[in-house]
């Protein structure tokens, strides 16, 4: 049959036949996937050697692969084959491989020249996938350092052509026209609101009615599909429609068997996810009905977890599930939104780079020999909150050294293809004889959960469960499995747990049996240390309110009261980060002597000396902690007392120099320091900022020893303080500004300096005769403030300028004292009349 791929086939051999690197554009049904790769098989630039073809899910590789094979009239594993997770039909006569995307990876760490490989298919690469921008951005530098000559091939249906073209050296662009044929689109009227499962069911029925054909309906996950099956159960389909689920998590032959033709006089209707949105040919599709959702892995940063958010699809998206339904005849399309919403979709789907854990990738790249991700050339850079995060990340659990090189653990934990947190449980468990163990556990946790409605977020359930599935622990029962709705996903889990636990025992030079004997020989490790190996900063410590802080410094809670409420260490692999605190979802009981005997190497020995604000002292505590959790706490009897002064001082600097005993003899020596400092800038500044800032330099020799407040009243403030002056500056201080002034009357007279800035000297007017000006402070720049008496000790006068009082107030001042004191002496001019500190002079 001709397809329009076809008609540019030649034009895309004459350009790989001239240059290296061509970027193809085919839409949805135009046969890309299986016709290029046969195409090129038989071109003399290939010199016998491989293609090897990317698609991003294992049905369509398995599924491409086999329909290549028919094309040519031979099994899988001849001249086609295929290398996906936990299958690989792959012979010495093999041509064309097809893998997914993760498989490249490790054929590039393994062979960094790909020497047996001659072009390289990027299928579908409008999904942007992790891996595949990983890929292409290795063979990119593999093809400049090694290989000039190797061939790379972009291919997509909804793809923007000209960066990728840029980003492959100005690779042409060859172009694709038209479906094979016609689909109608159907919208929706109004805005579709509530539940989504009833309202695809009503509109499944309504496309059954109105068309002939199979229907292909996308949903955004498992959960969705499953109640929309049931849905569609329970309203009465016709006995020849039969319901098909397919996703991700289905065994291989239910897979098969949603995607096969049906019986002649049988329909079907296949509720799928978007694993079949691209290069899939679901058989005697000709009907599309749309959710417009897609479930995606969003990666925060700021947590370091993941979780999956329901999002809308972008407009390219929707265009290639449209494309399903005009593949092998005339279809239609309904979608379950409005001709309006569809206008604000996003045109492309954002990349996963920009939204996902980069722990595999920076680990890669390390294996590579990149530390810094910008020496490669990408079409969209790793973002760098999240490359910095993954860096952190992979450096806790020993991958790579500060530097980013990876380590011997790290370089092992890349071979095993899985992510790096679950590499490193198996890595450290296999070196305590718990490989098999931490193999099934590490698959148990790469599969969705066993048991999706049960609240009890124990791993310990899944465990069991999968055990009496499988039989492969002694002593547990097998009568479930063949009704219970996880039997396949536990042979999977099984079958991966197995392929994982033979790459340790080859790499580690120990076989299954001697892993055996080390396992017996070894008391079972706890499956909270397990997690903890690939989740260290998720170990939680119980609070006292029943909620958790995890290693990481973030607080967690389980969703409600359970067996594991009361566990005072928990290992959680699976977290939901909304809210404040994390909701556990899965998790492990960890002790403290688990921690102790397995985890040690996570554990820190600190001396912590801190001001303790209620008790108003340092305290010295000895800590073993596990990054954020402290683990033991106990007194520290010989602190170092250098830093209690540390401390001291610390604590003197946040509450200031009121902590301190100031005496109002040391208050007034600050504040005639002060006033010196300010009268030039020959003299130490004596504020409180400067004080405080230089504490350490003026105070610091006289606190070893102490450890409190209550300490810190027994220091001779007034002491220490003049113990900042030269004596010079002393003898200065006491002549410019003095702690008393000897008036006309012979007395001496205190002077207040509880107002730094306005010194009080309070004097009976009396003893003031004969003085002309007010006396001034800090080389003449201040006066003093000069509180004028009665002979009862009462103000009568407030002022800065006592010559202007003696010539205009004085003599209102005189009539009213004395009128109120007639036997007191009041001259006439107070310049030339006698000072007295009595009634009146002597010689009056």
């Amino acid at each position: 049959m001709q397809l329009p791929i076809d008609a540019v086939l030649p034009e895309l051999l004459a350009s790989l036949e001239y240059g290296v690197n061509a970027v193809l554009v085919a839409e949805p049904g135009a046969g890309k996937t299986t016709r290029v790769p046969l195409a090129l098989l038989n071109q003399s630039w290939l010199m016998g050697k491989k293609i090897v073809m990317l698609e991003p899910r294992r049905l369509a590789a398995r599924s491409a692969a086999q329909f290549m094979a028919k094309a040519l009239g031979e099994q899988v594993g001849e001249t086609v084959g295929y290398r996906v997770r936990l299958d690989t039909k792959v012979s010495a006569r093999t041509r064309i491989e097809v893998v997914t995307e993760g498989v490249l990876t490790r054929m590039l760490q393994e062979d960094p020249a790909l020497e047996a490989v001659g072009a390289i298919l990027f299928d579908e690469f409008h999904e942007r996938h992790l891996h595949g921008d990983l890929g292409l951005a290795l063979c990119l530098q593999s093809q400049a350092l090694l290989r000039e000559e190797l061939r790379l091939v972009v291919m997509s249906a909804t793809l923007d052509a000209d960066p990728i073209s840029e980003l492959l050296g100005g690779a042409p662009v060859i172009r694709s026209e038209g479906r094979v044929f016609p689909v109608d689109t159907h919208y929706l009227q109004e805005r579709a609101s509530g539940p989504i499962e009833p309202q695809m069911g009503r509109l499944i029925w309504e496309a059954l009615r109105a068309h002939e054909g199979d229907v292909l309906a996308f949903l955004p996950g498992a959960a969705e599909i499953g109640r929309t099956a049931r849905w569609l159960s329970e309203a009465g389909l016709d006995a020849h429609i039969r319901i098909e689920e397919l996703h991700g998590s289905l065994p291989l032959d239910k897979q098969d068997a949603a995607i096969s033709r049906c019986v002649s006089g049988e329909r079907k209707v296949v509720l799928a996810t978007s694993i079949a949105e691209s290069s899939l040919t679901v058989e005697g599709i000709t009907i599309v009905v749309d959710s417009g959702l897609m479930r995606v892995p969003r990666f925060s940063p700021r947590t370091g977890m993941t979780r999956l958010e329901t999002v809308p699809v972008s407009q390219a998206s929707a265009d290639q599930r449209r494309g399903r339904a005009g593949r092998l005849a005339p279809g239609s399309c309904y979608r379950l939104w409005t001709e309006r919403e569809h206008s604000y979709l996003p045109p492309q789907s954002s990349p996963e780079l920009l939204e996902a854990d980069l722990a595999s990738l920076v680990l890669e790249l390390a294996v590579w020999g990149i530390q810094d991700p910008l020496e490669l050339d990408w079409l969209t850079p790793p973002p760098t909150a999240a490359y910095e995060q993954a860096f952190f990340m992979l450096q806790q659990l020993r991958a790579i050294d500060e530097s980013g090189k990876p380590t011997m653990a790290g370089i092992s934990m890349a071979k095993l293809g899985l992510h790096p947190r679950l590499a490193s449980m198996i890595i450290q468990a296999t070196n305590i004889g718990a490989a098999r163990e931490a193999c099934e556990l590490a698959a148990l946790l790469s599969e969705r959960d066993m048991l999706p409605q049960e609240k009890n977020v124990d791993i310990q359930l899944r465990l069991e469960l999968f055990y009496s599935l499988t039989g492969r622990k002694k002593g547990t029962q097998t009568s479930l499995k063949s009704h219970h709705p996880s039997t396949g996903a536990a042979y999977r889990i099984a079958a991966q747990a197995e392929q994982w636990e033979r790459m340790c025992t080859s790499s580690s030079g120990a076989s299954s049996t001697s892993l055996v004997g080390m396992e017996l020989t070894h008391p079972p490790v706890p499956v909270g240390v397990l997690l903890a190996y690939a989740y260290p900063d998720r170990i939680a410590q119980r609070r006292n309110d029943g909620r958790y802080l995890l290693a990481n410094g973030r607080g967690a809670a389980l969703p409600e009261l359970q067996p594991l409420s009361r566990a005072p260490y928990l290992a959680a692999c699976e977290l939901d980060d909304s809210g404040t605190d994390s909701r556990i979802r899965i998790a492990a009981e960890l002790s403290l002597q688990d921690i102790e005997s397995y985890l040690s190497s996570y554990l820190s020995n600190e001396n912590v000396i801190e001001w303790d604000s209620p008790a108003q002292a340092v305290r010295a505590r000895k800590r073993t902690r596990l990054s954020a959790i402290t683990l033991k706490e106990t007194i520290l009897q010989q602190p170092d007392e250098e830093e209690v002064a540390d401390t001291l001082l610390a604590a003197i600097r946040q509450g200031g120099l009121a902590m301190l005993p100031m005496s109002k003899q040391a208050f007034q020596l600050k504040a005639r320091m002060k006033l010196m400092a300010l009268s030039g800038d020959d003299w130490p500044d004596a504020s409180d900022e400067a004080l405080l800032e230089s504490v350490d330099k003026w105070l610091k020799p006289h606190i070893y020893g102490l450890r409190s407040r209550s300490d810190l009243q027994k220091l001779p403030m007034h002491q220490i303080l003049e113990a900042k002056l030269s004596w010079n500056q002393k003898q200065e201080l006491d002549d410019e500004v003095p702690t008393h002034i000897t008036v006309p009357s012979g007395s001496r007279i205190p002077i207040d300096y509880s107002d730094p800035d306005s010194p009080v000297l309070a004097v009976r007017l009396q003893e003031l005769f004969g003085m002309k000006d007010t006396p001034r402070l800090a080389r003449g720049k201040l006066p003093v403030t000069l509180h004028l008496l009665s002979p009862s000790q009462r103000p009568v006068q407030v002022t800065r300028d006592l010559r202007s009082f003696w010539e205009q107030a004085y003599f209102e001042v005189k009539k009213d004292l004395k009128g109120r004191y007639p036997k007191h002496y009041w001259p006439d001019d107070p310049y030339t009349a006698a000072p007295t500190n009595r009634t009146k002079p002597r010689h009056t």
